[in-house]
């Protein structure tokens, strides 16, 4: 069964951090562009990070550049977003993204609450 599966959020105090991982079954991760997005309430999903499977070059929302890291462990088929310097303003629902031109998959989400 194909499952991305997300853990490692919760509630943290502003200027604190949180890693979340994002654990891959029944494809290889780093045969698809990873990625994680998150959506705060009354707004759109965004997208905050991702690998590319082409060439491993990675992206970053600005709001967030410097203080977020995205990396995988292809051993342990899982990918990770390392958040420091929380702010109030990244409290959302953190998703999980594999995908390739032909296929698409999306972990359920695991919230982040920032307080300040």
């Amino acid at each position: 069964e194909v499952q991305l599966v997300e853990s490692g959020g919760g509630l943290v105090q502003a200027g604190g951090s949180l890693r979340l991982s994002c654990a891959a079954s029944g494809f290889t991760v780093e045969d698809y562009s990873v990625a994680w997005f998150r959506q705060a309430p009354g707004k759109e999903r965004e997208r905050v990070s991702c690998i590319s499977s082409a060439d491993y070059s990675t992206y970053y929302l600005d709001s967030v550049k410097g203080r977020f890291t995205i990396s995988s462990d292809s051993a342990k088929n899982t990918v990770y977003l390392q958040m420091n310097s929380l702010k109030p303003e990244d409290t959302a629902v953190y998703y999980c993204y594999a995908g390739d031109p032909d296929r698409n998959y999306w972990g359920r989400g695991t919230q982040v609450t920032v307080s300040s």
